[in-house]
């Protein structure tokens, strides 16, 4: 159903709620709800009311696509300087004997297994350790760059940059400038959490504030290089928090149209200093996708990272305003897995992603990392590039 006067009718049948409606009537004329709108949807808005709202959003931006990409990643070290409370993955300095730290030459054989495959992101990201500098990281940029230059580098979320380029002694910007020409692409979203101070005081205190994460994107925005954002969600934050937290990125987008993607990363409680913390339900996880796709307007993408929810779920948000479910992966990061993610060995083909995709009812189209198409799939043209066996036939997410 995308005609907005059916939808506006089903909506008035199924509720009653008078302030519910009518932010479902500034939704569908394409009208920017506010920050206690936006709370409202949280507080009071059912699963079906505000998923119905999202994929009218998510129709009306994207048709019946939806992404994915080919990627692989590289992790160069699980040690870190910085305490995150929720985080399964990082080891302290002095757990260096359970870490890991990889040498520029074995991230370069990872690049080198990839030479006749057809990727076409590599995303690195890591813990925090001193070793591994801005130098070093420039490095082994030019170093991929020269090897494969036609590869998007996608590299280091915001708490990395802020590290290395503060021990470098160097502006943000000056610092992002020096990686850029090195080869360096643009910026994934990792390390927002949740921006309120008071909530990143309890679970991340000692690494960058939200201010700073935020100049960082923008000055990768003002360099010419795009930039995803993420949330993590579902421990000890509120609906407002999670609300003020797209605010923020709202309003920046507002002034930079920086931000490709909006990715809401799930709390997973295994393993961690905050195993006492009871996960959200799988209806929170699509009430959250849908009311994220409802409020940042001006964000073109939302993504479901497969990985971390599990093929089934993410197909499942592709009904709730999700129009991106990330790449292929190969089987190269462990960030979720270790926190006990449903995905412990997260690979999945070009055709199984597509399969996927097209049992939920919509378009696989790949994509590179900047959203330029590369490819649309259908059953026939899977079978005729890849042959007919190994169809695995995936359910349909209703």
């Amino acid at each position: 159903m995308s005609d907005p006067r059916d939808i506006r009718i089903l909506l008035h049948a199924s509720s009653n709620d008078a302030e519910l409606l009518e932010i479902a009537d500034k939704v569908l004329t394409g009208e920017r709800i506010s920050p206690a709108e936006g709370i409202v949807l949280y507080e009071r808005a059912s699963l079906g009311f505000a998923g119905t709202l999202a994929d009218h959003v998510r129709t009306r931006m994207h048709g019946n696509i939806a992404y994915f990409n080919r990627n692989f990643h590289i992790e160069p070290t699980n040690l870190c300087v910085f305490d995150c409370k929720f985080c399964s993955y990082s080891r302290m300095l002095k757990q260096r004997s359970d870490g890991w730290v990889m040498s520029k030459e074995s991230m370069m054989d990872i690049v080198r297994s990839y030479a006749d495959k057809q990727v076409t992101e590599v995303h690195i990201v890591g813990g925090v350790l001193p070793e591994l500098n801005l130098e070093w990281f420039a490095d082994v940029l030019s170093s991929i760059k020269a090897m494969r230059p036609d590869l998007h580098i996608k590299g280091f979320t915001a708490v990395e940059l802020e590290y290395m380029i503060r021990k470098a002694k160097m502006s943000y910007r000056d610092g992002l400038a020096y990686l850029q020409k090195a080869g360096l692409d643009s910026l994934p979203g990792g390390g927002a959490e949740i921006f309120d101070e008071t909530i990143r005081e309890q679970i991340c205190a000692d690494k960058c504030d939200s201010a700073t994460w935020l100049e960082i994107h923008r000055c990768a925005h003002e360099l010419g290089m795009h930039s995803n954002a993420t949330i993590l969600y579902g421990h000890i934050e509120s609906f407002a928090h999670r609300i003020d937290h797209m605010e923020r990125l709202r309003s920046m987008q507002d002034e930079t149209k920086g931000f490709n993607c909006f990715i809401p990363l799930k709390f997973r409680n295994q393993h961690n200093q905050m195993s006492n913390v009871e996960e959200c339900s799988v209806v929170e996880d699509m009430r959250n996708y849908a009311i994220a796709r409802i409020y940042l307007d001006n964000f073109p993408h939302i993504k479901a990272y497969w990985p971390m929810i599990g093929r089934e779920q993410a197909q499942l948000s592709l009904h709730y305003g999700v129009n991106d479910i990330d790449g292929t992966i190969d089987d190269t990061t462990k960030i979720y897995s270790m926190a006990g993610a449903e995905e412990q060995s997260p690979v999945m083909t070009t055709r199984q992603i597509c399969e996927l995709i097209l049992a939920a009812g919509k378009q696989p189209v790949e994509r590179d990392t900047l959203y330029n198409h590369i490819k649309s799939y259908s059953h026939e043209s899977l079978d005729a590039e890849f042959g007919v066996d190994g169809f695995i036939g995936l359910p349909v997410a209703n």
